[in-house]
């Protein structure tokens, strides 16, 4: 009998990671369509053309690969250290007024990033390697407080405090004691960082304009303004052995510090600080309020002009700029922005959602794919818009309508970004669910579609809430793929910004810093929102 039950149990462990298997098939296969396929044909133009070795060993290859990887190193550092404090007064301090430092940390990392370089050139107008790591940071301290924070709001206490009963002192009982535990959560979120910053975009566009660029400023200008399609083939594939390579150290992490989750007891209780603590909450405010000042500053710059203050700029978001600059209104493309988010947001919701839930269950049946599918869903964050955007005005045309010309274009695109970050901020969620409500549901014959339907969502509600706007947010600000596709007749509003600012005119000016500053306060207002609906500690965003 027991061996007859131990053989149903195999069968139906058996049954249940096929079926999840078959289920990844679908954001595979929406993957394979909307980004496999148009990064490769791209690199495979490339590469029929000839070129691509020879572009691979010349030494301003080497060059832009140095830069890169040495401002995102830099970038890199520069936010852990900012966001450690942050995470600790979030994961261990009972303050007034936590949830404004959050959404402080929060609004960098959803703000476009023609914003963020805008709002660091009202500080450095000539740009440089300073601002460009300096802006980079900005936007990933909180990528860094919130891993951390979450893994540090787990950690027993006593081992600290047994540290320090044996006369270690708190800076030494945080590097032998502390540190080490924390270690995983630091790893995963340094990779994340790493990798945005190794690709990013519009901040090197608009801060290193011709002096420096990086491997994905410099795919754009190849393909774009000198159509070298092996020169961008070539570097596309070393970007793309890059992403991978963070990818992998960055899941394995990632793992580390969910063991690290499910070792630990139940979550310590905040306390007032307390000694030397206070130097840190010190630390983690001047950080928020460095955070802050180009915000300030963007705000300041949108109503000052020669005469003095004015709304000059943002009155002429009704118009089409000086001379005619732009084909439609500022707020047409504000509209348009609008739709076009929400688009994106709904296709990433669907996507995200049904591959995190896919991904929780072949973790449990046990299957060797989930591996696979969480890497293929994060490779859209790390290789280049442009390369995309381009890919899909090489490949579209073979679907039905040719579909180069339909208004989901850009959606998509936007969508292939904002779908990794809702499945990191849902899928601790989902994991978090605990199985016997689940199985006690399906024993009473409740369909796997009806179980997640009355047990899941339920319970993670409020995190897909706050996932759907964080992506609306992300998808609003979208600048790489989107300034490649968007028409000239439906631009969204990060792409009028950028138009504006290559032009001359102090009211094209004017009316860039003001559309920055409204998408500014939309951010802000989405990330409270967010704020309010999320689950504390959950997901890495």
């Amino acid at each position: 009998m027991a061996q007859a039950r131990a053989g149903l149990s195999t069968t139906r462990f058996a049954g249940a990671r096929a079926g999840w298997s078959a289920a990844a098939l679908l954001p595979l296969a929406f993957l394979g369509l909307f980004f496999a396929w148009p990064v490769l044909a791209i690199v495979s133009l490339g590469l029929r053309e000839g070129g691509v070795i020879s572009a691979l060993f010349a030494g301003e290859t080497w060059e832009l690969v140095g830069f890169t990887l040495g401002q995102a190193a830099a970038s890199t550092l520069v936010a852990v250290v900012a966001g450690l404090p942050v995470a600790f007064v979030l994961a261990r301090c009972r303050l007034r007024g936590l949830g404004v430092i959050r959404a402080a940390v929060m609004v960098p990392f959803v703000l476009p990033t023609v914003v963020v370089g805008l709002a660091f050139r009202t500080f450095w107008p000539d740009g440089g390697v300073l601002p460009i790591v300096l802006a980079n940071a900005f936007f990933n301290v909180a990528v860094v407080a919130r891993t951390v924070g979450g893994l540090w709001a787990h950690t027993d206490r006593r081992a600290e405090d047994a540290a320090r009963a044996l006369g270690a002192s708190r800076p030494r009982a945080f590097l032998s004691v502390v540190l080490p535990a924390l270690a995983p959560a630091i790893g995963s979120a340094a990779a994340v960082v790493f990798l945005f910053c190794a690709t990013s975009f519009g901040v090197v566009l608009v801060l290193g304009g011709s002096r420096y660029r990086t491997l994905e400023t410099e795919i754009y200008l190849r393909t774009v303004e000198l159509f070298d399609l092996s020169g961008a083939a070539a570097l596309s594939l070393l970007q793309f052995a890059a992403v991978l390579a963070v990818l992998v150290l960055g899941g394995v992490a990632r793992r580390r510090r969910e063991t690290a989750l499910s070792l630990r007891g139940r979550e310590e209780l905040a306390r007032r600080p307390s000694g030397g603590e206070w130097y840190v909450v010190f630390a983690a405010f001047a950080v928020v309020a460095a955070l802050l000042t180009p915000v300030i500053g963007l705000i300041t710059r949108s109503l000052s002009t020669r005469d003095g203050w004015s709304f000059a700029g943002y009155a002429a978001l009704a118009t089409r700029g000086d001379r005619g600059t732009l084909a439609v209104t500022g707020l047409d493309a504000a509209v348009n922005s609008v739709r076009t988010a929400f688009d994106a947001t709904v296709v990433a919701l669907v996507v995200g959602v049904f591959s995190a839930v896919v991904l929780v269950g072949l973790r449990r049946a046990g299957g060797r794919i989930a591996e696979v599918l969480d890497t293929a869903l994060m490779l859209p964050l790390g290789v280049s818009a442009v390369t995309v955007g381009f890919g899909y005005l090489v490949t579209m045309d073979a679907l039905p309508g040719d579909f180069r010309t339909s208004p989901l274009l850009v959606p998509l695109a936007q969508a292939l970004v904002v779908t990794p970050l809702i499945v990191r901020m849902v899928l601790p969620v989902l994991r978090a669910v605990d199985e016997r409500l689940r199985q006690a549901a399906a024993t009473l014959g409740a369909s796997p579609f009806r179980v997640w339907r009355e047990v899941d969502l339920p319970l993670a509600g409020r995190s897909l809430a706050a996932a759907a706007g964080f992506g609306y947010v992300v998808a609003l600000g979208e600048f790489g793929a989107t300034s490649f596709l968007a028409r000239p007749d439906a631009p969204t509003l990060p792409v009028v910004i950028a138009r504006l600012m290559s032009r001359p005119g102090e009211l094209n000016s004017q009316m860039a810093y003001a559309a920055c500053a409204l998408l500014m306060v939309v951010t802000i207002g989405c990330v409270l929102l967010i704020e309010r609906l999320r689950v504390p500690s959950s997901g890495e965003f």
